[in-house]
């Protein structure tokens, strides 16, 4: 009887997509969905924030408490905590992302053992289904050149390099003959695929839409800058996403500089004005109580935010990343203020999405991802979550909503 293998994936969807490689290249093990049947754990991890390496940390004295497995770890906190997990003898190997074609042999190996791999790697694996999705993540480039000075995430992904287009589209065209209809593409820094082989996402965008069975292609997060004209050019595309997630980090002019982003707010504010007025929804990053953010740049960032038509947000508060330029910083902001920051921030999103909602007044396109009893959650073309009420069995299923009611923090329609 084979052993089974459980994945727990933390962080972001190219870690998903990074787990996805490893399920399909087991050929001795057997996947499970329940923990407490594995012989064998492997954690995905993220080492974005201190709060990412806590969960990975408390998820990790769960399992030695509740379950008598091997425990395995890779991802980016292989590069940052690795070494002293495996020294104290809580995993018992540990593997960089560029390793994980290997991960049938990885488990079956007795001795413990660390190979954080190589940070200039690209994949070469072809996934062709999702367990349990619904949507497919493909993973189009990895690393990243910018030098945010709070961000830790270059120097445990490497510097930026892109996926080969020809295997992109093979793995696109796999995945749309199986049944998937919406492809996410994610990568450390999307936007700038294609840079050294003269190519773009814009272009990579085109090729995709015209493979058979696709429907709806959506974009990770991109840097302002990387909305080029070339990427302008394909906004009015039916299969293009109504949504993009514009990272910014902040709109304190100021701050952007401390943080040496390479955004400037006064073109920001055009481009998201530009999207708008196209019908986009748009998301976007930021991080609050960094170091040197006063209480004067604060308010001149919320008074920013208000201004942008933002409906969705992904934010955090500053987390000290250990060799980082912000680590060093001063003057700190002292972490409850941090998170007052946060929720404030929230609070006028959530608002500006409900807005945004009662506004629009057009169909919905929506695919249903999960379900609950006779509830079914899914996702429409700006992102915004929709719970349907229906007796027939609408999973996976593609539906077009014309009459929906808007709610707090979805909108609720019954078919």
């Amino acid at each position: 009887m084979k052993k089974k293998v459980f994945f727990k994936t933390f962080g972001c969807r190219t870690n998903l997509y990074d787990s996805q490689v490893m399920m399909s290249a087991l050929k001795d093990y057997e996947i499970t969905q329940d923990e407490q049947e594995a012989d064998a754990v492997v954690i995905n991890s993220c080492t974005v924030t201190n709060g990412a390496d806590s969960h990975v940390r408390s998820y990790l004295s769960h399992v030695e408490k509740t379950m008598n497995a091997k425990v395995f770890l890779t991802g980016c906190g292989a590069h940052t905590k690795g070494e002293s997990l495996l020294e104290s003898g809580r995993v018992h190997g540990v593997f960089g992302q560029s390793e994980k074609l290997k991960i049938n042999s990885l488990l079956s190996t007795q001795k413990p053992f660390y190979d954080p791999g190589d940070l200039n790697h690209i994949d070469e694996a072809v996934v062709d289904d999702f367990v349990g999705k619904s949507r497919a993540f493909i993973k189009i480039q990895e690393g990243c050149n910018f030098r945010c000075s709070y961000c830790i995430i270059p120097f445990v992904r490497g510097d930026a390099r892109s996926m080969d287009e020809g295997r992109i589209l093979e793995q696109i065209t796999r995945l749309a003959l199986n049944g998937f209809g919406e492809f996410i593409l994610t990568g450390t820094n999307v936007g700038s695929y294609g840079q050294k082989t003269g190519t773009s996402v814009a272009k990579l965008m085109k090729k995709i839409s015209q493979i058979r069975g696709v429907r709806r292609i959506r974009l990770g997060s991109v840097e302002p800058i990387q909305v080029s004209d070339e990427f302008k050019e394909i906004l009015d595309e039916p299969w293009l996403e109504k949504h993009l997630h514009i990272a910014l980090q902040h709109t304190s002019p100021e701050m952007l500089r401390i943080m040496n982003r390479r955004n400037v707010y006064k073109q920001d504010r055009e481009l998201f004005e530009f999207l708008a007025s196209k019908g986009f929804a748009i998301g976007t990053d930021f991080i609050t109580g960094h170091p040197g953010e006063s209480k004067e740049l604060w308010d001149e960032a919320m008074v920013n935010v208000r201004d942008l038509p933002l409906t969705h947000l992904h934010a955090f508060t500053y987390s000290k990343r250990d060799g980082t330029p912000s680590a060093t910083l001063k003057p700190e902001v002292n972490g409850k203020v941090a998170k007052e920051r946060l929720h404030e921030l929230e609070e006028i999103i959530k608002q500006k999405n409900l807005n945004f909602r009662k506004a629009f007044s057009g169909e919905l396109e929506v695919l249903l991802e999960s379900q609950k009893d006779s509830l079914f959650i899914g996702h429409d073309q700006h992102f915004n979550k929709i719970v349907v009420e229906s007796d027939e069995d609408l999973l996976g299923n593609w539906v077009n909503i014309e009459n929906y009611e808007v709610r707090g923090e979805f909108n609720h329609a019954k078919l």
